[in-house]
């Protein structure tokens, strides 16, 4: 398939690599992450999520919703199908993911001002999640939004909706522990790439609705899941309908 958006950084890399080589390029690309808001108005906002084929786990699916932001209105989907050919290993699972969640990226009709992944940002042993990582590859404004902690600290996390700690690794802030939802655990949110913890965090608050994760990525995870359990014979229309 015609890659449909061509409005992309340079900065993507070979995937085809070695663990070690994967390594030198999140040090190296760690040092690109910008943690300062660069961007004017965010009127569309794209939930980003990967899962794997049932019974086909060298099969990974990725998947793309775009949302009008405030609103939060879906109004388009991409996903794709892909196979993995760098092996498990934590902390570098962008290796593994990243490809088919770029494809996914560029086949939508109209490019995201923002990205919400369901993953890390800069809270990651490197500072290099796949927030980060694919936040500096596309040249986007990116946000992590992760169910499970994968470094760092934190302490005294109220219960209530909406209260928020700070995640600490080295005596340093990299992100929030939020509580999205009262009685259930809370989601990680980091900076991904030209944008701030603050404004991080307001973004994810403003995307909540009754449930634990935000609408972007909680709609693109329901995505993955009916790809996942349906294979490519699902109902565009119905499937589009689900989503909305």
């Amino acid at each position: 398939m015609e890659e449909k958006n061509k409005t992309f950084s340079k900065n993507l890399h070979n995937w085809n690599i070695t663990a070690k080589e994967a390594i030198k390029i999140q040090e190296d690309l760690s040092k690109k992450v910008i943690i300062k808001n660069e961007f004017s108005k965010i009127k569309k906002i794209a939930g980003a999520d990967a899962a794997y084929l049932l019974k086909e786990e060298n099969k990974v699916i990725a998947a793309v919703v775009l949302f009008s932001f405030p609103e939060l209105e879906v109004i388009e989907y991409s996903f794709a199908i892909k196979k993995v050919y760098f092996p498990y290993i934590p902390g570098l699972l962008t290796f593994r993911e990243g490809p088919a969640l770029v494809y996914a990226i560029k086949q939508l009709n109209e490019q995201p001002d923002l990205i919400m992944f369901d993953g890390q940002g800069i809270a990651h042993p490197r500072g290099l999640g796949i927030a980060s990582h694919l936040g500096v590859a596309l040249d986007m404004v990116t946000i992590g939004c992760a169910k499970k902690r994968l470094t760092g600290r934190w302490e005294n996390l109220g219960e209530d909706k909406g209260e928020y700690v700070p995640l600490i690794k080295n005596g340093k802030r990299i992100g929030v522990v939020l509580r999205s939802r009262k009685g259930v655990k809370p989601i990680f949110v980091s900076p991904g790439h030209k944008i701030d913890i603050e404004t991080s965090v307001d973004f994810v608050l403003k995307c909540l609705s009754r449930f634990r994760l935000p609408e972007p990525t909680r709609k693109a995870h329901q995505l993955c899941e009916k790809i996942k359990k349906e294979g490519l014979n699902f109902d565009k229309k119905e499937l589009f309908y689900n989503i909305s």
